[in-house]
């Protein structure tokens, strides 16, 4: 199943008003004729794909709107679908002339639908259930047929609505507080749809256009790009968490560095909030089916006061989910900031220092450099300050972390590639002209010499995989971890009112992509990544996360080389520590529960419907608390931690220890371990192919 990279959009307060007048109110803006006219210019004329706005595309467009709408497949009928299509080869002269009536149109009819579930599920909720029953419940339905009539579209609803009760009710749950429950969930669809303005249906239409050329171009109404920033200011004095609006649920896109979530190490990417309470024992609150911007209003609060989140993981129905407890605060900047640490890997007889720079995004102090601070903070300069205490420090090698970086300062990256290289070419960027402009770390000075492994996974992104990519290149780190993302676009922001007739009322920014990054090889990073010399156990489907895993991203693509020279420092022949990796990793705890927890993962996403028979799903979900309690101890036993009790599961499917801080750790540093302990056989494992010394190890700061 394919990601979408964006959702429906957030849908904000506005005067209760019946469907009907509500959805008669629904008609375009004069400004959205005019929006939808500079878009689609700008996208025709400038956009990096170059992609032409014509029938074939109108069809495409139209897939993606209705896919917006209802990518569950559980509102519209084949019927509707079938007069939906009477747009499919118009919908590109309608954005070309500014005529928005046919988005709206099927955007009305989304909202009768819509109200018509919405009454259907609280009529049958108010009835019995047979849960002895076998039926099963298809609740990813984003590949099956469009229902075909109103009969087939109550039997979906019928079994979400059995669904809702009986994974409530196996989470312990009265039948009292399930009708209350459910009750408030299913009214709040007519809310939300009665709350629907015009604004919401042109970007959800526009937005749709925009994906359906590549996903990371996308229209931000006036309303968003002010929440937007609005909401993440506040975020980050919350818990520090990006959130976004899927269906029914909030969902945790990341966390960001330094801020309570990320250094809480509880949450996953795609973690569902279905219930936030307010401090140590807090009534706890349903959000399934609440605007984003109530769910944050609750989320957000004082510092040093504490919030609970009941996270669902992706995909997994039975999951009671676990109960996270975070104090808020703000984003911490010094824990976004480069830090070392040294770990000692015995290997035999002898016994290798390895230092560890841990850099959890690339940044940059714009107004101290601007300023002229003398100590102004960078991603580079502190670490060729933590280099410079290493060397004295005798590391016998250095691992780079960027596990988990996303990007940021792309200058940051080319400057940080030039503490280990001489000079010459960092990264290639290609713009919409084919025009091709080449990076090049201008500083001769070498901060450091020794072997190094750079350690990523398939959260490194952007600027992490220029660094990764040009450090593979020039031969100057082994690469040890999971692919990385594949972000390899570059994208600007326009205000569209600066391009408007005058007058005009607020239009609107657009983000669209116009350049494309490709590494010294020639390679792009879009889509495929970086691939590790080594590769660690994913925990990550690339069918789940990564630019591959997003409709229409672009694809993986190849230039010429630029002109550079390989170091030569890495081997031509990994085999023998891909041998002693395997074995190690074979045999260490911390892999084996890491693989488990793959394995399960792979088998949560991969199902789509779940049994109604209660004692069937009570089994199975026993069955499933087992063996997360087994996997759980066989961890927490060989690191020194007594062993959970299947009481303790009670909050949490899978880390029933997360608030022990000597368990969190232990987890971050499974894979940080694993590369130091790669890089230790890299430097004590005789290979003629390495042309590295002890002596030069321990060489910083001097010229070439």
């Amino acid at each position: 199943m394919m990601i979408r990279s964006i959702t429906l959009v957030t849908l904000l307060a506005c005067a209760a008003l019946p469907f009907s007048a509500a959805s008669a109110a629904l008609t375009p803006k004069p400004e959205h004729s005019i929006s939808a006219v500079l878009v689609a210019k700008f996208i025709t004329q400038f956009h990096y794909k170059k992609n032409k706005l014509d029938d074939a595309q109108s069809k495409i467009i139209l897939t993606e709107y209705i896919d917006t709408l209802d990518p569950n497949r559980n509102i519209f009928t084949q019927k509707d679908i079938i007069s939906f299509n009477l747009y499919s080869h118009t919908l590109d002269d309608a954005i070309r002339e500014g005529n928005l009536t046919p988005a709206f149109s099927i955007y009305r009819k989304y909202n009768q639908r819509r109200v018509e579930r919405a009454n259907f599920a609280l009529e049958r909720l108010a009835q019995p259930f047979d849960f002895t029953i076998d039926e099963h419940y298809r609740f990813d339905r984003s590949e099956a047929a469009w229902p075909e009539d109103k009969k087939a579209l109550n039997e979906i609803w019928r079994q979400r609505v059995k669904n809702d009760i009986l994974s409530l009710s196996l989470s312990k749950k009265s039948d009292e507080e399930i009708q209350k429950r459910l009750g408030k969930r299913y009214e709040r669809i007519k809310t939300r749809t009665k709350q629907v303005k015009s604004e919401d249906v042109y970007e959800a239409f526009i937005n749709a256009y925009l994906i359906s050329i590549e996903p990371h171009t996308t229209y931000f109404s006036p309303r968003t790009s002010e929440n937007f920033n609005i909401n993440m200011r506040l975020s980050l004095e919350g818990i520090g968490a990006v959130l976004q609006t899927v269906g029914d649920y909030t969902v945790v896109k990341k966390t960001i560095p330094g801020g309570p979530a990320e250094m809480s190490g509880q949450f996953r990417s795609e973690d569902r909030i279905s219930s936030v309470g307010q401090g140590i024992d807090g009534k706890m609150e349903d959000v399934v089916g609440w605007r984003i911007g109530d769910v944050v209003a609750l989320i957000r609060g004082p510092k040093n006061t504490v919030v609970r989140l009941q996270l669902l993981p992706k995909g997994d129905e039975d999951s009671p989910g676990k109960i996270v407890t975070i104090t808020r605060d703000k984003i911490k900047l010094e824990e976004q900031h480069a830090k070392k640490s040294i770990i000692e890997v015995s290997n035999g007889d002898s016994t290798s220092r390895i230092g560890i720079i841990t850099i959890p995004t690339f940044y940059m102090d714009f107004e101290g450099a601007r300023r002229g601070d003398k100590d102004y903070v960078s991603t580079t300069r502190d670490t060729r300050k933590l280099l410079q205490a290493l060397t004295a420090e005798k590391i016998d090698g250095l691992v780079i972390n960027l596990a988990n970086n996303g990007g940021g300062s792309l200058p940051e990256a080319i400057s940080l590639t030039g503490l280990f290289i001489k000079s010459g070419p960092v990264v290639q960027v290609r713009d919409s002209e084919n025009k091709l402009d080449i990076n090049e770390d201008t500083d001769n000075d070498i901060a450091y010499r020794g072997p190094i492994t750079v350690l990523v996974n398939r959260y490194s992104a952007s600027a992490s995989e220029i660094f990764a990519g040009a450090m593979q290149d020039y031969g100057r780190a082994t690469i040890v971890g999971e692919t990385t993302y594949g972000k390899g676009t570059v994208q600007q922001v326009l205000d569209l009112n600066r391009h408007a007739p005058r007058n005009s009322a607020t239009l609107g920014q657009l983000k669209f992509t116009m350049a494309q990054f490709f590494r010294i090889n020639g390679d792009s990073t879009q889509n495929r990544g970086v691939i590790p010399d080594i590769k660690f156990p994913t925990a990550e489907s690339s069918s789940e996360l990564g630019e591959s895993a997003l409709d229409n991203a672009l694809p993986w693509a190849r230039i010429k080389a630029a002109n550079y020279k390989s170091y030569g420092l890495i081997r031509d022949d990994l085999s023998t520590i891909r041998a002693l990796h395997q074995a190690r990793t074979e045999a260490d705890k911390g892999f084996q529960y890491l693989r488990a927890q793959a394995e399960v993962r792979k088998k949560i996403l991969a199902k789509t419907s779940v049994t109604l028979l209660k004692a069937a799903r009570k089994e199975e979900r026993e069955k499933q608390r087992s063996a997360s309690l087994t996997r759980l101890n066989q961890f927490r036993t060989s690191i020194g931690l007594s062993a959970n009790k299947m009481s303790d599961l009670e909050n949490d499917s899978e880390v029933a220890s997360a608030e022990d801080e000597k368990f969190l750790e232990e987890i971050k540093n499974i894979r940080v371990k694993e590369a130091a302990a790669i890089l230790a056989d890299l430097i004590t494992q005789p290979d003629t192919s390495v042309k590295i010394t002890q002596n030069n190890a321990h060489d910083g700061g001097q010229k070439d």
